[in-house]
């Protein structure tokens, strides 16, 4: 058990992941005594995991990152708006005995893709696609191409979230999914260093978006992937993950820490983060 004050995140894997650099740079600015952890946790440790931490006294809770972020729900003792709406957590904290589920991305999010105009194509159905489609304003929403690998649950993910509408079409259709958009989302983990690459068919297509179209990739490992690569060549606008990355752990930060992050820093701290 540990007296002093920390939080962590979980994940599998685990080790690129740069939200103890963000935590810990805010706690150093703010002179907090406490720390921030990454624990590397597999599906089948979840609830082992759950259970050790909720008898310590200095847990205040943990980031959930892939692949948890839906299976990490069932351990909450009460889920919020947003992680409800969204079916997915990123973020569980603990207050009075009890663990709270919320879902962080939608801040983060929020802040990279306020000017996407329709329409646009999202890559993914999972946790982080799921909090892109709520920051969505819904009438933005309405021309909505998603792009992923298993069709049934894209049509499930859209119908669970009404009013949205869209059409989905698998990688077999990539090209027809892309062309022509002014916006591209990345929400999935291809592209990220030890995953998948990025299809060459997506990379590819990047070149039918529309003249100005904005690109917005949600991995950060590494800062400028392939995706973005492709986007800056074609002279299209990119925003890269740490945009999201850092506006999600402020939040965080104030659920675990009961302070708001020192967002005065962010510049300071986004050199840290890319050296």
């Amino acid at each position: 058990m540990s007296g002093r004050p920390y939080a962590e995140v979980i994940g599998d894997p685990i080790a690129h992941s740069k939200s103890p650099l963000i935590h810990n740079f805010w706690l150093r600015k703010l002179g907090i005594d406490a720390e921030y952890r990454a624990c590397h946790v597999r599906a089948e440790e979840l609830e082992d995991y759950f259970g050790r931490r909720r008898g310590d006294a200095g847990w205040r809770g943990c980031n959930v990152t892939s692949p948890h972020k839906v299976s990490a729900l069932q351990f909450a003792d009460g889920v919020d708006a947003s992680a409800f709406e969204i079916g997915a957590t990123n973020c569980l904290f603990a207050r009075e005995r009890l663990l709270h589920a919320t879902n962080t991305d939608c801040a983060g999010v929020v802040g990279a893709i306020e000017k996407f105009d329709p329409p646009f194509c999202l890559i993914g159905n999972g946790g982080a696609a799921r909090a892109a489609l709520a920051a969505l304003d819904p009438v933005r929403a309405e021309q909505l191409r998603l792009l992923v690998r298993n069709q049934a649950a894209g049509l499930r993910m859209i119908e669970s979230m009404t009013p949205l509408e869209g059409s989905v079409f698998g990688f077999d259709r990539i090209k027809e999914s892309i062309e022509g958009c002014n916006g591209l989302i990345n929400a999935t983990s291809l592209g990220m260093v030890g995953q998948s690459p990025m299809p060459a068919a997506v990379l590819d297509a990047v070149m039918t978006l529309a003249p100005g179209a904005l690109v917005f990739d949600m991995v950060y490992a590494p800062l400028r992937t392939e995706l973005l690569r492709r986007a800056e060549a074609a002279g299209l606008r990119c925003i890269d993950g740490l945009t999201m990355l850092i506006g999600q752990a402020a939040t965080a930060f104030e659920n675990f820490f009961g302070e708001q992050a020192p967002r005065q820093h962010d510049a300071e701290l986004r050199a840290l983060l890319t050296a």
